[in-house]
């Protein structure tokens, strides 16, 4: 999903406000017909790394920290940080006054990284999808439509390869305004 070169996520051209028009027209035509949904674990793996990226160079948060914080059960956030650690894009300190930190700089650290990590590439629809079972639709060699739901998963991970951690906390320092 990511071109990176000595770890830098690789930008994708600017968006403009057309581009989100577009995606916005998009996701109401689908939405007819079903509703194209970011699960719980993409939503509060971000969470927990914005959290942590909130605190970077301040030392590491404990789960019970980041859990309180965000709003999310200890017991999941624990499966979705040993998710991310195995990612490398956290590290865990043990020990008194241990806890998490995110393991690069936050504009190093994508949303698209975060979500691939928790959640594996995007897949609108099952013929795309590398962990479904391979016996799947019939027409997948010759069907436009599948052509047309590749693009769209290839243009929201590159759109989530544009926005970092750093991102998220200048859009905090805009709400706090």
């Amino acid at each position: 999903m990511l071109h990176e070169k000595k770890g830098t996520p690789r930008r994708a051209p600017a968006y403009n406000l057309s581009h989100f028009l577009i995606l916005d027209n998009i996701s109401r035509l689908l939405y007819c017909n079903f509703m194209l949904r970011l699960s719980t674990k993409g939503q509060y793996g971000v969470r927990a790394m914005f959290e942590l990226a909130r605190n970077f160079e301040k030392g590491p948060l404990t789960i019970r920290e980041i859990a309180n914080r965000q709003d999310v059960s200890v017991a999941y956030l624990e499966q979705l940080l040993n998710k991310l650690r195995k990612s490398k894009l956290i590290r865990s300190q043990k020990g008194p006054g241990g806890g998490y930190v995110i393991a690069k700089k936050p504009h190093e650290i994508s949303v698209g990284m975060i979500l691939n990590s928790l959640e594996g590439p995007v897949a609108i629809t099952q013929c795309l999808d590398p962990s479904a079972n391979k016996k799947g639709c019939k027409r997948v060699e010759g069907c436009v439509a599948r052509l047309l739901w590749k693009s769209l998963g290839e243009k929201i991970e590159s759109f989530l390869d544009t926005i970092n951690l750093n991102d998220l906390l200048n859009e905090e320092s805009k709400l706090s305004r």
